[in-house]
């Protein structure tokens, strides 16, 4: 497996790329890491890539209702596959309520 930072420098069109632009080609590259040749994941290994590669944003949200309501819709036995776009919909759902994000938006910058 090659490493994500060595992919993300293959991409040409990042090679002048923002902070913002590189931290959405590294989502996306993530993802298709583990996806199946269809660029879907399994519920189950959605909740684990979540919990091995977002640790971060969501260790100690377990009791949260929203937390547990995201989590149980990925433990329920499904057919059912998570494409991209859902996937950023859960990285953004639960960045929205983790106590990481409110450290992140205390840190001050200095110029």
């Amino acid at each position: 497996s090659i490493p994500i930072a060595k992919q993300l420098a293959s991409i040409k069109a990042l090679g002048k790329g923002s902070d913002l632009e590189k931290a959405f080609a590294t989502a996306a590259l993530v993802y298709n890491n583990s996806a199946d040749p269809e660029g879907k994941l399994s519920k189950a290994e959605t909740k684990s890539l979540l919990q091995t590669q977002f640790w971060g944003f969501i260790q100690g949200q377990e009791n949260k209702p929203k937390y547990q309501e995201i989590i149980s819709a990925l433990d329920e036995e499904s057919e059912n596959k998570i494409d991209f776009e859902d996937f950023m919909i859960l990285l953004v759902s639960l960045t929205l309520m983790s106590d990481l994000l409110r450290e992140i938006k205390d840190v001050k910058t200095t110029k």
